[in-house]
């Protein structure tokens, strides 16, 4: 899975028959697909990765 926000609409085909349409201004997770579509479309930029709950920033 990706991060990104999406600063302009963007609908990403999953298949044949199915699409998911993101507003601009959502940000979330969504398939590595998609986000590169996104991104290679001026559409949408990638988030870098949040951190993992429960694990500060400074655990080694």
């Amino acid at each position: 899975m990706a991060h990104v926000t999406f600063h302009s609409d963007f609908d990403y085909r999953v298949s044949r028959g199915v699409t998911i349409a993101y507003k601009a201004g959502w940000s979330g997770s969504v398939k590595r697909d998609c986000c590169r579509k996104a991104v290679a479309a001026g559409k949408a930029v990638e988030l870098p990765k949040p951190p993992r709950p429960g694990k500060a920033a400074d655990d080694a």
